[in-house]
């Protein structure tokens, strides 16, 4: 068989394994769910071994659906969900559940880290300002809610990484997924001492980091013989998942930008030099390649309100679907393709989870407005569809003013298969839209960034030349007047709702 890497993806929904010829093609695939615990509001929790369990569960359908063989595979990639505090004891054993990216329990230490540090200084040193995705303000509520556990801390590690060190026994992590903590010193791609030393986080207790591309660990022998890996394969450094999708998209650098339409909706561009955000609305990172950096917007519950549709209010097409052996979601867009664009007037804010990009609330909430008795449940299905769409516009609005101005927008996720939510995307932005040839995401990114710590590839450049290429694009068309029309409409709305948001959840919580 031709030499194969393995692309890993610990996400919020489950753990995919995909894996990967020499020249790009995708010769299997597994996805494993597991749980997400909401124990209070505005809380998300995971248990990192039920990462693990996931993980070997995916690798093990993936090697038998390909035909593999352990010394088939030459080269692992790993990626996951941004920002989770993974607390490791001194035996490696995780002392709590980690809380994740989507957590929006730290207003609190955010305020803290800003009178601490300066708001400013900040965003200088970090890349963004301090919110309740990051990894930074999870420490400090855990310092001050479980100080018995806090002190047992022996390592921090971000998801992916727990990956890692079950499949090698190495504390590691890369620079794109570190500076997503708060903790790191975005431009010279290491931990900020001076941030370390303002919040009294000890440096002991996090990983060294690598390069994405470097072969940063090797597979153990006690994980291979429950993984059925090779000991000895090279593990690359790795990369967010955001890094790692862009990396499967091909957006390097230079003008190119990426949508991704997951449980989160991210913007993205990549940067051939470190550049910031001034009012802080989008966020710079390092990026997988060497020398490089990305900046991205993300709004919380993108692909994750489309599911909170179909789970709450779409039980009649989910049972068609199940009925005629079809995704529930195919038959939910087939019918939103019949509404109007606009839906009839009825809007949606996706702010199930609060929001990030641009307007960094977690407290706001999701909302229908101009409801009517003429609309149906298909007209919701396709104001949530555009009610995300137009948060991702926000997004790229802000990206826009750094100066990207692409040609065409990269489309990947769930999302990028629906022909309705890219036609209604490249009116809403007016940019041509097409779809990445590959639909594997952040997995297949990671197993890009394998093929090069392996040595099949020289440089991320050349593996993305080699296995990236694009789908026919949808071209802006008639509805783009329509939705230029109701962008303010969707815009003043969270205007209006603010400090309702602030004050809803002083009573509610």
């Amino acid at each position: 068989m031709r030499p194969l890497t393995l692309g890993i993806d610990i996400g919020t929904g489950g753990a995919k394994a995909v894996l990967v010829r020499d020249d790009g093609a995708v010769m299997a695939k597994a996805f494993t769910p597991y749980p997400l615990s909401t124990p209070r509001p505005l809380w998300t929790e995971q248990d990192p071994r039920d990462w693990w369990e996931a993980t070997l569960t995916s690798i093990s359908r993936a090697m038998q659906d390909a035909g593999a063989a352990a010394a088939d595979v030459i080269g692992i990639g790993i990626t996951g969900q941004m920002h989770g505090l993974v607390a490791l004891d001194e035996h490696g054993e995780p002392l709590r559940p980690c809380i994740l990216w989507n957590d929006q329990r730290t207003v609190a230490e955010c305020d803290e880290i800003h009178t601490r540090i300066g708001a400013d200084r900040v965003l200088r040193i970090c890349g963004k300002p301090a919110l309740p995705s990051f990894t930074a303000p999870k420490l400090l509520w855990m310092q001050a809610h479980e100080p018995a556990l806090f002190m047992r801390i022996h390592t921090v590690l971000l998801p992916k990484d727990y990956i890692r060190w079950r499949l090698s026994g190495a504390l590691l992590s890369d620079v794109s997924d570190a500076s997503g903590t708060l903790l790191f010193d975005t431009a010279r791609r290491t931990w900020s001492e001076d941030v370390l030393a303002a919040l009294d986080i000890p440096r002991r207790v996090l990983p060294e980091v690598t390069e994405s591309t470097e072969a940063s660990a090797f597979v153990s022998a006690d994980a291979a013989r429950v993984c059925g890996l090779r000991a000895g394969t090279p593990i690359a450094g790795g990369a967010g998942d955001q890094a790692a999708e862009a990396v499967g998209c091909g957006v390097l650098g230079g003008d190119e930008v990426s949508v991704t339409i997951g449980t989160s909706g991210v913007v993205f561009a990549g940067m051939d030099d470190y550049r910031l955000d001034p009012a802080g609305r989008v966020h710079s990172y390092c990026h997988a390649i060497p020398g490089h950096w990305h900046v991205m917007g993300v709004m919380l519950s993108a692909g994750g309100s489309f599911r909170w549709h179909r789970d709450t209010f779409c039980a009649e097409e989910r049972e068609k679907a199940a009925a005629a052996g079809i995704d529930a979601y195919d038959l939910m867009t087939e019918f939103a393709s019949r509404i109007g664009a606009g839906s009839d007037g009825l809007l949606f804010l996706p702010y199930l989870t609060g929001e990030r990009t641009p307007h960094a609330d977690p407290y706001a909430r999701g909302v229908f407005f101009g409801m009517t008795l003429r609309h149906t449940r298909h007209h919701f299905t396709r104001a949530v569809m555009e009610g995300i769409g137009f948060g991702l516009k926000d997004a790229f609005l802000c990206i826009n003013d750094l100066g990207y101005t692409p040609d065409t927008v990269r489309l990947s996720g769930g999302g990028a298969r629906s022909e309705l939510w890219r036609q209604m995307l490249a009116d809403m932005l007016d940019v041509p839209v097409a779809p990445v040839g590959v639909a594997e995401g952040a997995a297949y990114g990671a197993a890009l960034l394998g093929a090069v710590a392996s040595g099949l590839h020289p440089t991320v450049f050349s593996a993305v030349e080699h296995a990236v290429v694009l789908g026919e694009p949808s071209i802006p068309g008639a509805d783009v007047p329509a939705y230029a029309a109701l962008y303010p409409r969707y815009r003043a709305l969270y205007r209006a709702l603010r400090g309702e948001f602030a004050a809803l959840h002083a009573v509610a919580g």
